[in-house]
């Protein structure tokens, strides 16, 4: 099955998921290179919200980008399969080896804005990353280790502590308490 049919099965867990998701299906039926960078309106991206076995604390980086505790993800850079890009992009930012999916399924679309930034000495105009967000767990005994190009810290939170320890408000509302909220 292909995202694009995974993201028309999803059922919006609320009317942003809902409206998020209208977006990101007429961004994919307009745009051959919704999975590229060179896009420079919009293109797909993937995170999780990586928990413990017990689904009571979130594995979380500090990104240099946004100077804030965040979760884990990146761009699909061509990669269609968003379920590899989020878990590549989990162990890639916090060194955890045994992080796997809780389900298949998506856990939460949205539509995320990115402000104008340079990365590595050039400027990346603002734009938005339509993401897919999938539910991973990790093992809280693995050895963690900071990604020196995008963050510089790596911890586990309580659930509430991962939405406190977070500088960006619309992220703390909109998104982080929502994870927490759909928690199995």
């Amino acid at each position: 099955m292909s995202i694009r049919e995974d993201i028309e099965r999803y059922a919006p867990w609320n009317e942003q998921e809902a409206r998020d998701r209208a977006v990101i299906l007429d961004f994919l039926e307009r745009n051959r290179d919704a999975f590229l960078r060179s896009n420079l309106l919009a293109h797909m991206t993937a995170s999780a919200w990586v928990v413990n076995a017990s689904h009571d604390r979130v594995l979380m980086v500090y990104h240099r980008l946004y100077d804030s505790w965040s979760w884990t993800g990146g761009h699909a850079d061509g990669d269609e399969d968003l379920l590899r890009v989020a878990l590549r992009e989990a162990r890639e930012e916090t060194g955890a080896e045994h992080v796997r999916p809780v389900s298949e399924d998506i856990y939460s679309l949205e539509v995320l804005t990115v402000d104008g930034h340079e990365k590595r000495g050039v400027y990346v105009p603002s734009h938005l990353h339509l993401n897919v967000t999938y539910l991973l767990e990790a093992d809280e005994h693995d050895t963690l280790h900071v990604c020196e190009a995008e963050n510089s810290g790596v911890r586990w939170f309580t659930l509430d502590g991962a939405a406190e320890a977070s500088t960006e408000p619309w992220f703390v509302e909109r998104i982080y308490k929502k994870l927490n909220a759909k928690l199995p």
